[in-house]
């Protein structure tokens, strides 16, 4: 529907721009046998161990649970009626937000 009525959707705030920098070297997700999944532990070890950025037991867990809600609101996404990912109390959001609150404190 936003796409049909020109709509730019609105970019939510990132308070964590370098995880996000991370997500995004690490690929979103990975290829499985049946298509996209989410980032495998064994993938996230990889990368720190050749990037050698030192990632935190938080930071890892935050990376995997990124990775999922992503691949889950792409799945949505196929449909044009999708509303937005932010701004709707769904348990991925929920999830993320915890998430950057804990990094935060």
């Amino acid at each position: 529907m936003m796409k049909r009525h020109r709509i730019e959707p609105q970019i939510p705030p990132n308070p964590a721009p370098h995880v996000i920098d991370w997500l995004g070297q690490l690929g979103f997700t990975e290829a499985g046998g049946m298509g996209a999944v989410p980032l495998s532990w064994r993938e996230i070890a990889e990368w720190q161990r050749l990037t050698g950025v030192p990632l935190s037991p938080f930071e890892a867990k935050l990376l995997r649970n990124l990775s999922s809600a992503y691949l889950s609101e792409s799945r949505k996404a196929e449909d044009e009626n999708c509303p937005p990912p932010f701004g709707y109390d769904s348990l991925e959001e929920a999830r993320v937000r915890a998430s950057f609150r804990a990094m935060r404190d």
